[in-house]
This record gives C-alpha cells, sequence and structure tokens, in this order.
C-alpha cells in the first residue's frame, strides 16, 4: 500500500513538474492574484495582522526552525536509544534537504515576479522548500509519535496535526506572494513520498533484521 501511494505522489509531482517547466501559468497567477488587494496588488488581501501572522507561519518551515525541531527529535530519540529511528529521522531530514536543493537547481524555475513578495527568499521557486521539508519533518515526527501511542484517536491527533501544519506552511508561502501554488503541490508531494520512502525502508530493514 506505502508503495502505490509512494507512486501516485511521485506521478503528481511529475504533473506539476511538467506545469512548471512549461508556460501553463494561468491557474498559478489567477490563484495568486486572488490573495492579493485589487487596488495594489503588493498587498495581500486581508487585514495588517494576518500578514504578519503569515509570516509566523512561514517560519515554520524554515530551515533553521525545522533544524531546532530537528535537533530536539534526535536529542530525545538518542537518550531513549532509539537508534533505528534515530537514523530515520535524520537521513529523512537531511535526505530531503539535499533532494530538494537538487530539484531547484534541476528546474530553476523563477520566483513569481507579477507579485510583491511580502517576506525574502534565497532560491529558486520549483519546488518549495518550506513545502517540502515542513511535510518531510513534520508527517515523519508525527508517524513516530502515533507508532508511539498506538490508540486509533490518538494516533489520528497527531497525524492530522502534521498535514495542518505542513498545509498551513505552504499556503503561506502563496499568500506572501513567493511562490506559486504548482511549486508547494510539488513540494508537499515528493516531501511526502520521501517521508514515506524513508519509513518503509526502515520497516523492511527491521523486519530482515
Amino acid at each position: 500500500m506505502s508503495v502505490l501511494v509512494i507512486a501516485i505522489l511521485l506521478f503528481a509531482f511529475g504533473l506539476f513538474a511538467e506545469v512548471a517547466g512549461g508556460k501553463t501559468l494561468a491557474l498559478d497567477q489567477s490563484i495568486m492574484l486572488a490573495l492579493r488587494n485589487p487596488a495594489d496588488q503588493s498587498v495581500p488581501i486581508g487585514p495588517a495582522w494576518l500578514r504578519e501572522a503569515a509570516r509566523d507561519v512561514t517560519s515554520l518551515g524554515s530551515t533553521i526552525v525545522l533544524g531546532i525541531i530537528t535537533f530536539a527529535v534526535e536529542s530525545y530519540l538518542l537518550l531513549a536509544r532509539e537508534l533505528a529511528v534515530a537514523w530515520l529521522v535524520i537521513i529523512a531530514v537531511l535526505g530531503g534537504l539535499a533532494l530538494n536543493n537538487i530539484l531547484k537547481l534541476a528546474f530553476a524555475r523563477r520566483r513569481p515576479t507579477f507579485t510583491a513578495h511580502v517576506t525574502r527568499f534565497y532560491t529558486t521557486s520549483f519546488p518549495s522548500g518550506h513545502a517540502t521539508l515542513s511535510a518531510i519533518t513534520y508527517l515523519t515526527i508525527g508517524t513516530l509519535l502515533a507508532q508511539t501511542h498506538p490508540a486509533f484517536a490518538t494516533s489520528l491527533c497527531f497525524i492530522s496535526f502534521a498535514a495542518l501544519l505542513t498545509m498551513f506552511v505552504g499556503i503561506s508561502r502563496i499568500y506572501l506572494g513567493v511562490h506559486y501554488p504548482t511549486d508547494i503541490l510539488g513540494g508537499w508531494c515528493v516531501g511526502a513520498a520521501w517521508a514515506m520512502f524513508c519509513w518503509q525502508m526502515t520497516a523492511w530493514l527491521q523486519v530482515g533484521t
């Protein structure tokens, strides 16, 4: 089942990558412009506090914040002598970071230029690093917590919260004008696929031993 889901996610990523590499920007642009003030496209819709909130939310997908969270989780796992899971988390996060950078260099998609950017950026656009890395980190940690608390309601709570965090980070990038929607969708797909692949590999290795 996991292999099928990974295949579907990678297929979807390929579709978004095809859009990102071509000229089909009409849908991307229409979604982004719908989130801008019609009288001044440099300003997102909504009150000023919403823009500040979006900046706060988007920071949850930054390399620094995710690095701090990963370090905290790694420290706990090492103290608990959960070495296999500790390796899973570090390989998933660092491997995902490397994968995302490779994909960004390969596609080299320029950032949106028809809207003002409400926050700074330093890399290319596709796939979104915030979307990719938040999907990898939060879904990996959410799945880890769900496995340590097997009750259905508790597991569902952990997974749902991880998915919501990932979703809010991605939406904030579109709202702030620094990513096309397809950048976010592509990042979610490849991030979730990578996280699932790492979990599946760990399960296979545990069975083999």
